[in-house]
């Protein structure tokens, strides 16, 4: 089977954090785990985003973005969260850290015997934070399927805007990870496999 080439990313930037603020809320619904607001906008955040939350009780952590509601004041998140109310005077913050991109088809998928992956990193000068590759092993991935891929770190500095890697594995599915971003954009992530 001849490469193919995939965007994993094509322009990504960091977004304002949100609070601090004094009503959000936290719902799990069996198997779906919401962040709500009473009145304070979450229409900034996309699928894919990444916050970690201060400020609470019990959901201090890091969620990924899974949907955004149409009216703003919530979202579904991958990750368990702990129901929790606004009491009204405890102010909670969410600071946008990063992104996640889609999911890819990595060798594994294909069956492929030799399971070589090759990934371009492009940035502008102003982004600040780590890059890096995820796979999994799992046909229907949940957040804790995936892994961190050993030599695929892009730990930014503002002088290299272009950054490559090569990694080897049979995975079914691959995944860019941008964390700690505290600035910048992500001008776009590309993936032979």
């Amino acid at each position: 089977m001849a490469q193919t080439s995939t965007t994993l990313i094509a322009s990504k930037t960091h977004k304002p954090n949100i609070g601090p603020v004094t009503d959000i809320s936290f719902i799990a619904t069996g198997t779906e785990y919401k962040i709500s607001a009473t009145s304070t906008s979450l229409g900034n955040l996309a699928q894919y985003d990444l916050i970690t939350v201060t400020g609470t009780t019990n959901n201090n952590s890091t969620f990924t973005v899974k949907s955004v509601a149409s009216d703003d004041l919530s979202v579904i998140v991958e990750e368990i969260v702990t129901t929790e109310t606004s009491d009204g005077s405890t102010t909670t913050t969410l600071d946008h850290t990063g992104f996640v991109s889609d999911k890819a088809k990595g060798d594994g998928y294909y069956s492929q015997v030799d399971g070589v992956h090759t990934v371009a990193y492009k940035i502008d000068a102003t982004l600040t934070g780590t890059i890096k590759m995820q796979g999994t092993l799992a046909s229907t991935p949940t957040e804790d399927d995936w892994f961190n891929i050993s030599g695929t770190d892009f730990i930014t500095e503002q002088s290299t805007t272009i950054s490559s890697s090569n990694f080897t594995g049979n995975f079914v599915w691959v995944r860019a990870k941008a964390t700690s971003v505290t600035a910048g954009t992500i001008s776009s992530i590309q993936l032979n496999s």
